[in-house]
């Protein structure tokens, strides 16, 4: 890497900032460009696997996430009417994975990863336009406020729609929808105690999960066609599709107001891309490899893009031959998921929970299983070093 090496990053999310402050811990000069007029993230919570933990230990902040941990006790998978499939622990999660699972609000670890980055170094309102990849012999040439940057290595990290995708791939098609919509809430629910859970019905989920801070995060996903909206607004479409299901669901959609819920529909990159880099470009997270939420391991994985491309630094090929086999069979995995947990057939739906139910008492509980070669995962740095190679 040259002295004076740029980096400039595209997209200010999870994995824009992961990579910037990974960046910066290894000499670069690092600048993020955001469109958005702040780094308020799009979304309630994130889930933060194992994997992901021992990625942020080398930025120096692994601890610091894992004491955010709130799932204590039993969790596990249930039926709409409240049956349990499948039991599992958080001391079980650890011991099979060799740490815990972390759910924190997206907004938290935001603020720390910004924090780690010098004064000056996010630039907000910064809608950029990838000019040129360049090459061996030429920087790559970036265009934003009427400005022209110049940078050894420019990072995309600007999410499923990424417009630097389109620029390195343009004949790729993009992404395409996943077959079902979710919604988000991040609320306070006084005086309701519950178990983690998530629940499986036909063509529908919930889950339902604790925060350290007291609120509550609760999902919800459904098959829908795509673009679909609600007559009313979209609490009340949740109280049609979910009010009658076990508890504590009725007492979270009671405490929820609909300007609480938010909506999205679900899209991911079906055709996997030839590479994750072209020229002194490379691409990251959701732009990527953008998959279905099932598994929990989207933003994870742009957490380890982050750190594996600070790893190699200007040796993308190096970053696309450790990340795209791997992300590539994540992303096809939570396909399969999706496919699982969301079945409608009310034949299938019988024979799917039967087999879990079987699964989890022969065994590790099916969510645990699910994370078979995906939490184990561990960064490529010596054990117990940071990005900068301090103790």
């Amino acid at each position: 890497m040259p002295q004076s090496a740029r980096a400039i990053v595209i997209g200010g999310g999870i994995g824009g900032l992961t990579a910037a402050a990974a960046l910066h811990g290894r000499g670069w000069d690092v600048t993020v460009l955001e469109r958005a007029p702040s780094l308020e993230p799009v979304g309630a919570a994130i889930s933060l696997a194992p994997n992901a933990l021992r990625a942020l230990d080398v930025l120096g902040i692994g601890d610091e996430i894992r004491d955010l941990a709130a799932w204590q006790g039993d969790g596990g998978l249930r039926t709409p009417g409240g049956r349990w499939l499948s039991r599992s622990s958080a001391e079980a999660a650890a011991a099979r994975f060799g740490g815990p699972l972390v759910l924190l609000p997206r907004a938290t670890l935001i603020d720390r990863l910004a924090a780690l980055l010098p004064p000056g170094a996010v630039r907000t309102a910064a809608a950029a336009t990838l000019d040129g990849p360049g090459d061996s012999r030429r920087p790559a040439r970036v265009s934003v406020g009427g400005q022209e940057l110049e940078a050894e290595l420019v990072v995309g990290a600007d999410g499923i729609n990424s417009r630097v995708r389109r620029v390195l791939f343009p004949l790729h098609p993009g992404p395409v929808y996943a077959g079902f919509t979710t919604w988000r809430v991040l609320i306070p629910v006084p005086g309701v105690e519950f178990a983690s859970h998530e629940t499986w019905g036909r063509g529908r989920i919930w889950g339902t999960h604790p925060l350290k801070d007291g609120r509550v995060y609760a999902y919800a996903a459904a098959t829908t066609p795509a673009g679909e909206r609600p007559p009313d607004d979209e609490k009340a479409e949740l109280l049609r599709r979910f009010g009658d299901w076990h508890d504590p669901v009725p007492a979270v959609l009671a405490a929820a107001r609909p300007e609480d819920v938010l909506r999205h529909d679900v899209h991911h990159i079906a055709t996997p891309l030839p590479a994750h880099h072209l020229g002194r470009v490379a691409l990251l997270g959701d732009a990527a490899h953008a998959m279905p939420p099932t598994l929990g391991q989207g933003g994870n994985q742009a957490i380890e893009d982050a750190i594996v491309l600070a790893h190699h630094g200007d040796d993308l090929a190096a970053y696309t031959a450790a990340r795209l086999p791997r992300t590539t069979a994540i992303a096809r995995q939570a396909v399969r998921v999706a496919r699982l947990n969301m079945a409608g057939n009310p034949a299938a739906v019988a024979v799917r929970d039967i087999v879990v139910a079987a699964l989890s008492k022969a065994g590790p509980a099916l969510f645990l299983r699910g994370f078979d070669g995906i939490a184990d995962w561990r960064p490529p740095y010596a054990a117990g070093k940071t990005i900068a190679g301090k103790p």
